[in-house]
């Protein structure tokens, strides 16, 4: 039996970086809750529907979350 996780995450994440964001505090509070409730619930094969665009997945995204963190608003 395979099974699989599909996240729809409308404009929150999408490949290679979160949604947009209006202020440093809104980047840092949306980057903490895409990976708590996103990349801290589901596993690396979870497919990510952002709101428009290519879908992906976490696992092509997980090793990015410092980089995004760093590189800020």
């Amino acid at each position: 039996m395979i099974s699989a996780c599909c996240a729809v995450a409308g404009d929150c994440l999408f490949p290679g970086g979160i949604g947009k964001t209006f202020s440093p505090e809104d980047f840092n509070q949306l980057l903490d809750d895409v990976s708590e409730r996103l990349f801290g619930a589901y596993p690396d094969s979870t497919v990510v529907c952002p709101g428009d665009g290519d879908d992906t997945t976490l696992g092509a995204d997980r090793e990015s979350l410092g980089g995004w963190r760093e590189r800020g608003w």
